[in-house]
């Protein structure tokens, strides 16, 4: 299994009315404190801005393809591609099991050849943010929250970062392809927590699948269903999360 990519640096919580405590889930090193070393051997003290946001990409932050486009590149229906492809060769995939070119051989449950590499570029093309999406994400990221994808998603998430530059708002900390689990998996939420080191109600999760908001909430985790960039922000400021000194703002009337 890869190793996990390194996240972003962590902030502690200053004042927020929604009640998210500060106490670490390992007693040797409490992350109330954290000590940043400088080239010169100085270090410095920095806080941790609590909630720390979990995305979800596909279908929250970043159009998916895959329901869009992908069917239409085969010249099949939604049904059709479901019917004739493998059950499991994506999951696979998602969790790092297998590689691109294991995936072209078995995509398709008769074993039949495709364009892998147009495949790719039919996806590539198909990468956007949702609407207001990347203006909310630069707003939470100027405020000071620390924000992680949690998502699963094959090692193509390299392919929507060349093209989106997530990592300017976000960290790929949890992906399923380098963790090895997949969401709803309670495992992969307990894996969040741990490598976070913070407590369950420290975090708050996006996500447009109903399944694995549900699957937050059993691990302590506040969920939130995303349905759309202006009610992402309301449902957030109601936790106490906020949109001071932002360059662009969400206007009430869209609400």
């Amino acid at each position: 299994m890869a190793a996990l990519i390194p996240p972003l640096k962590p902030y502690q919580l200053i004042s927020m009315s929604f009640p998210f405590i500060c106490r670490s889930s390992s007693p040797k090193s409490p992350p109330t404190k954290l000590a940043l070393h400088s080239s010169a051997s100085s270090s410095a003290v920095t806080e941790r801005k609590l909630p720390v946001l979990l995305f979800d990409i596909m279908d929250t932050i970043v159009r998916d393809p895959f329901y869009h486009d992908i069917p239409a590149f085969f010249g099949m229906s939604m049904k059709e591609l479901l019917d004739c492809k493998h059950p499991t060769a994506w999951i696979e995939f998602e969790k790092g099991l297998i590689d691109e070119m294991e995936l072209a051989k078995i995509f398709f449950k008769d074993g039949r050849h495709f364009d892998l590499e147009g495949l790719k570029s039919c996806i590539y093309q198909g990468y956007s943010y949702i609407e207001g999406v990347e203006e909310l994400l630069s707003t939470l990221k100027d405020n000071g929250y620390e924000m992680h994808a949690f998502t699963n998603y094959p090692i193509w998430y390299r392919m929507i970062e060349d093209k989106l530059k997530l990592s300017s708002y976000l960290s790929w900390t949890f992906c399923s392809c380098t963790i090895g689990k997949r969401k709803p998996d309670p495992q992969f939420y307990s894996e969040v927590l741990r490598h976070l080191d913070t407590e369950p109600q420290n975090c708050v999760f996006i996500d447009d699948r109903l399944k694995n908001i549900e699957a937050a909430k059993e691990a302590g985790i506040t969920g939130i269903q995303f349905k759309n960039a202006v009610s992402l922000q309301q449902d957030l400021s109601l936790l106490g999360i906020t949109f001071q000194n932002s360059n662009t703002k969400m206007h009430e009337n869209r609400i």
